[in-house]
């Protein structure tokens, strides 16, 4: 990995970044196809009667439901159109723009993975990955090339090296460390996988996990930047990654990384994967022999920029130490912050709404307006809290009742700990707003 500035816009194969766009582009439209298949699209979407926001993009709703299977189609379309390098501007452009509206339709949904997913979409979004091995650089051979600036293949890296560092960061705790949580909790519970599940019932196996997880994250990116232990830190990727996936479930992500890793091999390699993929399809490579020098340094506004991109890249997931108390227990400054699968929570919200004139309160029943997934992720976090009391007010004074106040009952166990009280009972909520301050309504963690 270059570490010189001025070594930024020496020349490279633009191999890897091919191998790249096309393992994204492929995964995505699986990925699309899958959650089609599942019935997500109307699961997640359509169905509930609320949405929870994010904040800052509370102008996002979700769109009718034949314009959400249109845009879930559009995003196949534009992953095989990134794939293929097919218009891939407009295409990677659409992706990018569906992909993240989706993902901000409901913050329940919320995973590091689909910021991941964006970010990278983000920046393929202004790398060259289509003037090699596409249909682009068929159409135009004027644009064709087989050298690319340093500078694309370190960005990507890089990013990579700040997810892996900063996962394993957020590891070094002593819950996760020494207590063993919330592994302690979680392995056990898949002893029913076949042929490695009973050693998930040895009583050390969450004290390895947890401390191996912990110096993967820090150093994967190390071994795999060194000649001589990359291929053995990739298998180290490939196990994690499928171990988490089989574990967890959490979809695509795992291929994910492990394509995205592949960066850290040589142009040699991913020149043998196009070598390969051209042969299966029977593919052919326009010949740039004759096509001068299509090579473009980045200029400086565009390193001032990437500068700036990686900056709060590197700053924002730090938000967290500005706010008081155990950043799982408030959650303030929790997300985007790459903490990967390090609590076990969950909650019970019991909300009240009084009748402002009259005096009368009553109890809500929160399945009435909320799916199975809405209500646990609400129960557990103070914005979502928040947001669900001012909808209650919202509707109940559509009800008829006059300035309807809101308060919950809300009790919180953190990793199998006893449960306590998560925010002041008393406290009106439609009296509070969101924002970046703390929030004082939260009670201390126990």
């Amino acid at each position: 990995m270059p570490l010189k500035i001025n070594e930024l816009n020496k020349p490279v194969h633009i191999a890897p970044m091919v191998v790249l766009r096309i393992a994204i582009g492929f995964l995505l439209c699986i990925s699309t196809l899958r959650f089609i298949w599942l019935g997500w699209v109307d699961d997640h979407y359509i169905e509930p009667i609320f949405h929870f926001k994010y904040f800052g993009f509370e102008w996002i709703s979700a769109a009718p439901p034949t314009l959400l299977y249109a845009i879930h189609g559009l995003m196949i379309v534009a992953a095989l159109g990134v794939m293929i390098g097919y218009y891939y501007r407009i295409s990677i452009a659409l992706l990018l723009l569906a992909f993240t509206y989706t993902e901000l339709i409901d913050i329940v949904y919320y995973l590091n993975h689909y910021y991941f997913v964006s970010i990278m979409l983000f920046m393929l979004l202004f790398a060259p990955a289509h003037r090699h091995f596409s249909v682009d650089a068929w159409r135009k051979p004027e644009i064709a090339t087989t050298a690319i600036p340093t500078f694309w293949i370190f960005i990507f890296q890089f990013m990579l090296a700040i997810v892996y560092t900063y996962a394993g960061l957020a590891k070094i705790n002593y819950t996760w460390l020494f207590e063993a949580l919330p592994l302690k909790i979680w392995l056990p519970a898949a002893d029913a996988i076949p042929i490695i599940g009973p050693l998930f019932t040895w009583k050390p196996m969450p004290y390895i996990f947890s401390w191996v997880g912990m110096v993967y994250d820090c150093t994967i990116v190390i071994w795999l930047l060194w000649s001589r232990t990359r291929p053995l830190a990739y298998l180290l990727v490939i196990i994690f990654h499928v171990l988490t996936g089989i574990l967890f479930q959490i979809g695509v992500f795992p291929l994910v990384m492990i394509a995205a890793t592949l960066l850290f091999f040589s142009e040699r390699w991913h020149l043998r994967i196009l070598t390969l993929l051209r042969r299966i399809f029977k593919l052919k490579i326009v010949s740039i022999a004759n096509v001068g020098n299509p090579f473009r340094p980045i200029a400086r506004p565009a390193l001032i920029a990437a500068g700036l991109f990686f900056a709060f890249q590197l700053i924002f997931p730090w938000r967290y130490l500005c706010y008081p108390g155990n950043v799982f227990w408030t959650e303030e400054g929790y997300r985007f912050s790459w903490r990967v699968m390090l609590m076990e929570k969950a909650g019970t919200a019991t909300f009240y709404v009084k009748d402002g004139e009259t005096g009368r309160e009553g109890v809500v029943v929160n399945s009435e307006f909320l799916n199975p997934h809405q209500e646990k992720q609400m129960a557990m976090q103070p914005d979502l809290i928040l947001q669900f009391a001012h909808f209650l007010a919202e509707h109940y004074q559509a009800e008829g009742l006059t300035n309807p106040g809101v308060r919950a009952e809300v009790y919180v166990t953190l990793n199998a700990a006893s449960s306590q009280l998560l925010i002041d009972p008393n406290r009106d909520l439609t009296q509070l707003r969101d924002g970046w301050q703390p929030k004082d309504w939260i009670l201390p963690a126990p």
